[in-house]
């Protein structure tokens, strides 16, 4: 019995099990995987330029016979703002990936998925959880090394 019936409440909508909302289905859950795909792609881009920035510039404004910079905890900041965007989107986007999930392998919809919640399971929530780790170590990184 679904949970929906259990409470004695009317579903939202009926789930049929047929061969179209079946790859439905599959075309959703794959959907949410290239999403949280291009999350970790962007922070990637984000926390890599945010620490390339950091590193060239407190390097550039070092070097011997430049005028020093009118604002040199300019890149600091900029660097701290990149990661920690970085860090912050993929953060919401595993979230939001977490609950999507939750929400395809519920009671109602387990007859058209055909297969079991353990077989699909992939690697992008460990690869997110690593840059996670990555981004924060970028960030302490930065802000503890002020100019």
């Amino acid at each position: 019995m679904a949970d929906s019936e259990q409470r004695n409440e009317k579903p939202r909508f009926e789930v049929r099990t047929t061969a179209e909302s079946h790859f439905s289905w599959l075309r959703t859950r794959m959907s949410v995987e290239r999403t949280l795909m291009s999350w970790v792609r962007t922070a990637t881009a984000l926390i890599g330029f945010g620490f390339t920035i950091f590193q060239f510039l407190s390097r550039f404004n070092q070097t011997p016979g430049f005028v020093p910079p009118s604002h040199p905890g300019a890149p600091w900041f900029l660097s701290l703002g990149l990661i920690g965007t970085g860090l912050i989107a993929l953060i919401i986007a595993v979230q939001e990936y977490r609950m999507v999930i939750s929400y395809l392998w519920e009671n109602d919809f387990k007859p058209i998925a055909g297969v079991s919640e353990s077989a699909h399971r992939t690697p992008i929530v460990a690869v997110s959880l690593v840059l996670i780790l990555i981004g924060i170590f970028a960030f302490v990184a930065v802000l503890l090394r002020v100019n």
